[in-house]
């Protein structure tokens, strides 16, 4: 069962909400806010790549709301493992959402700051995911974990939907 709405929605507000817009909003007003591209090109390969990303958190949310028992955030972690949907393709598509989301920002806001913070975040969510949060998944979870682990990239999806008859339900 689900833990409700609003564990969720605080979950997604302080994460992937201060990383996607309050610290590109910051950034966009310290360098003297956005400038919009002149051609479409640009217009629509930051579109294309935000509304990658927020497809992409939408699933997340969505199968860890119905299946995970928990949120997103650490401190509310899902008490199930998720390997639904999206899950099958890429461990940690959330993350995977958020890069597109500034990568497509950096790209429509013509913004080298946002860029730069997309690294920064890159890098922070290597060094936490390979240190903290993949450890903890092997220590709540087990065998089921690490076979996953063993078959579903981090990030970059795979194409194929990844099928497990110990951890598939």
């Amino acid at each position: 069962m689900s833990k409700g709405f609003w564990p969720h929605l605080r979950a997604i507000l302080i994460l992937p909400g201060t990383a996607m817009v309050i610290v590109p909003s910051i950034l966009l007003l310290v360098t003297g806010g956005p400038i919009l591209p002149k051609t479409w090109g640009p217009i629509g390969f930051g579109m294309a790549f935000a509304f990658a990303g927020f497809m992409l958190m939408y699933w997340t949310i969505r199968f860890f709301y119905k299946y995970g028992e928990g949120t997103l955030a650490p401190w509310d972690p899902t008490q199930k493992l998720v390997v639904e949907g999206v899950y099958r393709h890429t461990r940690n598509p959330m993350i995977t959402g958020v890069f597109c989301i500034l990568l497509g920002e950096s790209v429509l806001f013509h913004s080298t700051a946002i860029l730069c913070w997309f690294a920064v975040f890159f890098v922070g969510n290597l060094i936490y995911i390979r240190q903290f949060e993949e450890p903890g998944l092997v220590q709540r979870f087990g065998e089921p974990y690490l076979e996953y682990k063993e078959n579903v990239p981090r990030w970059i999806p795979r194409i194929t939907r990844w099928r497990s008859k110990e951890v598939s339900a």
